[in-house]
């Protein structure tokens, strides 16, 4: 609410799309998405990997993202003329490397429902460590190059805006399964890998009915 209000002070004529509190004004040039507790159930839980995120769409595309994790004080913020940082450090993805040495992480594996959760597994059987839990974390995790893949479904466009943002200005790329651009609304399920070079090759292993 407090994030909400003071884009009502400063920028009101901006719009705002989020989780809580519904939307306004989504025809405004800029709108900012919200979400102001990503990972629910982590929270619930006592796991320090939920974190608040904020997006700035500019004609429907992200071009900045936050990812705030309270609990362990890091900060992640990037987007077009903003080269992604961790707490004023600035990140890179990792490239350059076959997907047969790739890490791949998901929140959970049950948001992968029926079709979906064949699709996933033709990208879990290739990759060297699929591995589960982390929320928007996961994003940041992408950054630093510890992890190589985030693929992801049943997601809300608050959930996946920022991290598309910040992925991009750390050199990655975050597309729906079909290889689409992403906006308010777009689709419920995402890609986002470090190497453009990987994210092509899972898109083509997810589309492949052949397998």
């Amino acid at each position: 609410k407090k994030i909400r209000e003071l884009i009502e002070t400063e920028y009101p004529h901006h719009g705002i799309s989020g989780e809580e509190f519904g939307n306004v004004r989504l025809d405004a040039e800029y709108i900012w998405s919200l979400d102001p507790i990503d990972g629910t159930k982590a929270f619930i839980s006592g796991s320090p990997l939920f974190g608040t995120l904020i997006a700035l769409l500019k004609n429907g595309a992200p071009i900045m993202g936050i990812i705030n994790i309270p609990a362990t004080g890091e900060r992640w913020i990037g987007g077009k003329d903003l080269p992604a940082n961790l707490n004023g450090i600035e990140v890179r993805v990792r490239k350059g490397f076959d997907i047969s040495e790739a890490t791949l992480a998901s929140t959970s594996p049950k948001m992968f429902i029926g079709k979906d959760a064949e699709r996933i597994q033709r990208v879990q059987d290739k990759v060297k460590l699929p591995i589960f839990g982390g929320d928007c974390y996961l994003y940041g995790m992408l950054t630093l190059g510890t992890i190589d893949l985030v693929i992801e479904a049943s997601m809300s466009d608050y959930d996946y805006l920022a991290p598309t943002a910040m992925v991009h200005a750390a050199g990655g790329v975050v597309t729906g399964w079909a290889g689409e651009h992403l906006g308010l609304g777009t689709t419920d399920k995402i890609v986002a890998a470090g190497d453009p070079k990987l994210h092509a090759e899972v898109i083509k292993l997810l589309n492949d009915e052949r397998n």
